[in-house]
């Protein structure tokens, strides 16, 4: 399945949970394909399946959020948590209400993104704001964003940081490309902003290949066709390990992240980081990062020439922060936030 980082997100959540004892039930209506997909993310995890095909499930979903009726419990029976995810807003009777906020960028941005997502997320924050319980951010910066822009009070915005998945760690096979190359993880679209990357690759000459991983996306594709890039498109997360683990440098110059997962999933493997200088992605990068202003090549330039420079000092200091970041950790905070919330219905 093509997970993107909302997606890792999820399986870390729900791998999170489940190393904390928690009863999970993994339920959406899906189309044969979308359920085939979702088997094969889930694996081995221990959670239980309910994925009932429907024809036409994207649009069944879609009109069981808006008309908010019949409520989950029909297909569940009684849960504790009802905690709902990216494209849909399911209705319930009892239980702590509960979704993720993984960033606000369809309202603080809307020109870079489909205006199918804008719609989208624009319906579920309205309909967060309003009625969840808890609405889980995943930086602090996107619970500020929150509080601010959706008039959403703190309490109710618990921080429940990402954790690498446990494939992501500096032992193992490392991807060759015949010379050392950076290494940048993106859907291409306009906000992770590529075209500077680029640009900054064509001052560093020919000794640093640039290695672009990621699904092509939506908006002005950047121009990938030229000397010493190479184009990988999506891989698998074993072959994004590998990449990961053989690169000089990791550069992810997005203009702005919710928090920024793939810095977690280099500095895990050992490798220096390279990140944008935007606010959003402070907490990711913590202080174990170079960090690069996105609208300049030559600084990225620089900055990507002393990464490699002082690559055995980025490496030890981005492995100490990635331990910080746990799907242990992750589940116990999401537990403690699920256990507040239920005590507060309680009569």
């Amino acid at each position: 399945m093509k997970r993107s980082g909302v997606g890792a997100y999820l399986l870390s959540l729900l791998y999170g949970l489940v190393e904390n004892g928690a009863e999970v039930v993994a339920f959406a209506p899906v189309s044969v394909r979308v359920k085939r997909q979702v088997e094969e993310a889930l694996g081995d995890l221990d959670v239980e399946r309910r994925l009932p095909v429907l024809p036409l499930a994207h649009r069944w979903r879609t009109a069981w959020s808006r008309a908010q009726r019949p409520a989950a419990e029909r297909w569940l029976g009684r849960f504790d948590v009802l905690h709902f995810s990216d494209w849909m807003y399911p209705p319930q009777r009892g239980g702590v209400r509960a979704t993720t906020i993984h960033d606000l960028v369809p309202l603080r941005y809307p020109e870079w993104t489909h205006g199918r997502t804008v719609h989208m997320h624009g319906a579920k924050y309205r309909h967060a704001a309003q009625h969840a319980h808890l609405l889980v951010c995943i930086s602090d910066y996107t619970a500020r964003d929150v509080h601010e822009r959706l008039g959403v009070e703190p309490v109710r915005t618990p921080v429940v940081y990402p954790a690498p998945a446990r494939h992501y760690g500096a032992e193992g096979e490392r991807t060759d490309l015949g010379r050392p190359y950076v290494l940048t993880v993106a859907t291409l679209e306009p906000r992770k902003n590529l075209d500077t990357l680029l640009a900054a690759h064509e001052r560093l000459g020919e000794d640093l290949a640039l290695a672009v991983v990621g699904a092509a996306g939506w908006g002005p594709q950047p121009a990938l066709d030229r000397p010493g890039v190479v184009r990988l498109g999506y891989v698998d997360d074993t072959e994004l390990a590998r990449l990961y683990r053989g690169a000089a440098v990791f550069a992810y110059p997005s203009r702005f992240e919710g928090f920024g997962i793939p810095i977690l999933e280099a500095m895990a493997s050992g490798t220096p980081v390279v990140a944008s200088a935007h606010a959003s992605l402070d907490e990711a990068a913590g202080d174990a990062a170079l960090r690069a202003d996105p609208e300049s090549p030559e600084a990225w330039a620089a900055a990507l020439r002393e990464a490699v420079a002082r690559r055995e000092e980025l490496a030890v200091k981005g492995l100490a922060h990635a331990e910080r970041f746990t799907t242990r950790t992750l589940g116990e905070s999401l537990l403690r936030a699920y256990e507040g919330a239920l005590a507060k219905l309680a009569p």
